[in-house]
């Protein structure tokens, strides 16, 4: 699948990979920026502590439940600290999802979790 049709999906499911090698996937919103999947998700979840051992993922269309429809792609994913990237893929998720992301926002900032939040940049190859 190209870049820009896996772009007009809503959901993808990444793969990430355990200690010991086990796949574990997860359906997660993203946008495209630059040819790269930019992701946003809690600092303490899983697949962020995964990644800080192994940034292989893989990546596939996916439904919101996780039942992927497409094919699997390869890639490295990479945790962004870099404030203006940031605000570009937040840009994108906004426009993507719209309101939707606003209330995410709106509720990470009332309940203290928008501060413990991680994004995502994902290559695929």
């Amino acid at each position: 699948m190209a870049l820009a049709e896996l772009a007009r999906e809503r959901y993808v499911s990444l793969a990430t990979f355990r200690r010991n090698g086990a796949e574990v996937r997860t359906p997660i919103w993203f946008a495209v920026v630059d040819e790269r999947l930019w992701m946003m998700t809690g600092g303490d979840s899983g697949k962020v502590k995964r990644l800080r051992n192994d940034p292989r993922v893989r990546v596939a269309p996916s439904d919101v439940r996780g039942i992927v429809h497409g094919a699997w792609r390869d890639g490295t994913a990479r945790i962004v600290d870099e404030p203006r990237l940031i605000a570009d893929a937040h840009a994108m998720l906004r426009a993507k999802y719209g309101w939707q992301v606003t209330l995410l926002d709106l509720f990470s900032r009332l309940s203290g979790r928008i501060r413990r939040r991680v994004w995502l940049e994902v290559a695929l190859r």
